[in-house]
């Protein structure tokens, strides 16, 4: 037993000195910059309780991400529910609309959204065309189009756990449910939908700590207005000289998301976790 050990973590020793060296190391150094720059102590993190700026960034981070993991659970839901128990022309739709995304990168995505999103951008024009508006509705450059950019990307990251769960459903559950009187939309509320709730969860925090770290699509499409915390963090590193703040807030950043995913490892079971 002990020789079968050794041998697992020696295959495992080459991942985990490449982990090591590219994100442990690189951290180690960000945490050492947070407690000394400008100048030695807890100036930093002072600041990240006193700064009214920094303060209304996570705020609006945490706002945001939490309107985002509430409208891609819903549209997961429904997508997944399609993709597990439709007919075969629905589910190859579902599919198609759950893959495709994956073949576009974020960056195109975003600047796609921007193009529908803006003041002269396909939806203000058309709606203005069709004389349904007088003036261009502010769609973008704001925390609407952060929202509509971040749930549009992150949707396939909820369907496959959700899907996960739907799928290990037994089947004879709900037909008992239907036998015994229920309705199909009781048997989905009083049935099916509580079956899936360790997928909900998984999907849930997945979804969250992803959004949590969001950069280019707040960056384009808010504009400068809608600032998050990931691109705090690079303005307080690259455009202005506080290394020191752009630091503590990463090291903060990164133990919220390792707390989150340690409940999750707790809490959520890994079958809900896998598409």
């Amino acid at each position: 037993m002990q020789s079968a050990t050794s041998r697992k973590l020696l295959l495992l020793a080459p991942l985990l000195l490449f982990l090591g060296l590219a994100y442990v190391v690189p951290f180690l150094g960000v945490v050492r910059w947070s407690f000394t720059m400008p100048e030695v102590g807890l100036g930093q993190y002072r600041a990240l309780l006193t700064d009214p700026l920094v303060q209304s960034v996570f705020t609006r981070t945490l706002r945001i991400c939490l309107i985002v993991t509430a409208a891609v659970l819903v549209t997961a839901y429904a997508i997944a529910y399609v993709w597990v128990r439709g007919s075969s022309v629905q589910r190859m739709l579902a599919e198609f609309c759950i893959l495709v995304p994956f073949w576009i990168s974020v960056l195109t995505r975003a600047f796609g959204w921007l193009a529908m999103l803006s003041n002269r951008g396909l939806i203000n024009t058309w709606l203005q065309s069709a004389g349904i508006i007088s003036e261009p509705l502010a769609l973008a450059r704001n925390e609407l189009g952060v929202i509509i950019g971040m749930t549009h990307f992150l949707i396939p990251f909820a369907v496959f756990p959700i899907a996960s769960a739907m799928r290990s459903i037994d089947e004879r559950v709900l037909l008992a449910a239907r036998g015994m009187g229920a309705s199909r939309t009781r048997t989905f509320w009083t049935v099916f939908v509580p079956l899936t709730y360790g997928g909900l969860a998984g999907a849930a925090l997945i979804v969250f700590v992803f959004a949590l770290g969001f950069f280019v699509t707040p960056a384009i499409l808010g504009g400068g207005r809608s600032v998050m915390v990931a691109e705090l963090v690079y303005l307080r590193i690259f455009q202005s000289p506080d290394w020191g703040l752009g630091s503590a807030i990463s090291v903060v950043l990164v133990l919220f998301i390792g707390i989150l995913l340690a409940l999750m490892r707790r809490f959520i079971k890994p079958a809900h976790l896998v598409g």
